[in-house]
């Protein structure tokens, strides 16, 4: 979606819109989603208040520059960011102590700085974003409850997926994986360690 310079969709005009559409109030709710709207949502606003009670809130498929306003938050366990224009993962501090899901696809990354703060998070995808080196891979490994990655389509990956290893590096790096680019992970020893057990 281009960003264009016209004034964006407010979060107070998004969850009206929603409102209307669902004929329901978002106070109920434990899943919102603020997708795709037109003219693009520009800004994660203190309007976001409203949805501090869901479990899952999806902003994707907006213009969203910058993650904030989420404080308060105390249930949410995914949020969904994809297909915005977000080059940071500061903002985050806040649903450090429940967030399990981030879906950050196809978004401006080059670094992971601020993920460290989400030791609860089991899911993490961010494809097709702008990570080229192993410094920001790596700080996956202060996750320990992560299990699943999909980095496809970001340089780094790319550069590995041609000579065959990436996988075998994800395995290395972050030992904790169990999942990459939604494939599972069998690790050597894990195949006789089951048959043993039956």
């Amino acid at each position: 979606m281009a960003c264009s310079q016209s004034k964006g969709t407010s979060i107070k005009d998004a969850i009206k819109q929603w409102e209307e559409a669902n004929g329901k109030s978002v106070a109920e709710e434990t899943v919102v989603k603020l997708i795709g709207k037109l003219p693009p949502i520009e800004k994660m606003d203190a309007a976001l208040s409203q949805l501090a009670h869901v479990e899952q809130l999806s902003l994707s498929t907006n213009c969203i520059e910058k993650i904030g306003n989420l404080n308060g938050f105390s249930n949410l366990k995914i949020l969904s960011l994809g297909r915005n224009n977000i080059k940071s993962l500061a903002g985050l501090d806040p649903v450090a102590g429940t967030l399990e899901e981030l879906w950050i696809s196809y978004n401006n990354l080059d670094k992971l700085k601020g993920i460290e703060v989400l030791q609860k998070l089991k899911v993490f995808f961010c494809s097709n974003n702008k990570l080229a080196d192993w410094k920001q891979i790596e700080l996956l490994r202060q996750l320990p409850a992560l299990e699943s990655v999909v980095l496809m389509g970001n340089p780094i990956q790319e550069k590995h997926a041609e000579s065959g290893d990436w996988t075998q590096l994800i395995m290395e790096k972050l030992p904790q994986i169990k999942k990459i680019d939604g494939k599972p992970i069998v690790r050597g020893g894990e195949e006789e360690s089951e048959e043993a057990a039956e």
